[in-house]
């Protein structure tokens, strides 16, 4: 078999396997789509109708968040990055990665979806404190090591805006490197 048959063949599967996600989680099966619907089910998070919308995800549903908007991101790693949307800025941004990895190259590695952190950021502190070290805001927008600890809820529970419960923390375990 040559490579273009295997990788054909590796292709198929990977279509099959994201059909089914895509019936799972009713949107289709992208990063992004599967990110909100993890952070959905286990932050008590109604997403937007439209899957569209620019800036916001969704909405904490529970205090002590009830009522705040969110824009969730899933990253295959923790890189230092972060897209920010100005146009229509969410209170909050949930962040769901892998490991905390230097920005390099990609050739030669794989990016598997795991989950090992999350943090939540007051995005009007964030912003803030952006503009304030003068930080160019938007696409990979530049976060300093310092904002990802303090926004740090899982595994650590840096952030005091929202306490982990034991049921959160063993569900986005459920998504760790360390599972296979």
């Amino acid at each position: 078999m040559s490579e273009l048959e295997k990788l054909a063949d590796l292709v198929s599967e990977r279509n099959r396997i994201s059909k089914t996600i895509s019936k799972l989680i009713g949107r289709p099966a992208l990063l992004r789509h599967i990110g909100e619907y993890i952070a959905s089910k286990i932050f008590n998070i109604e997403l937007e109708e439209s899957a569209t919308s620019k800036g916001i995800d969704g909405r904490f549903t529970e205090r002590p968040l009830k009522g705040k908007t969110v824009n969730i991101k899933l990253y295959g790693k923790r890189e230092g990055f972060l897209d920010i949307s100005l146009g229509n800025l969410a209170d909050c941004y949930l962040v769901l990665t892998g490991p905390k990895s230097e920005p390099t190259s990609s050739r030669g590695t794989s990016r598997p979806l795991v989950i090992s952190n999350a943090y939540l950021f007051n995005m009007g502190e964030l912003l803030k404190e952006l503009r304030r070290r003068k930080v160019k805001i938007g696409m990979a927008t530049s976060v300093a090591s310092m904002y990802w600890q303090e926004a740090k809820i899982y595994p650590d529970n840096m952030n005091r805006t929202i306490l982990m419960t034991e049921w959160q923390t063993d569900q986005l375990k459920l998504f760790s490197p360390t599972k296979d």
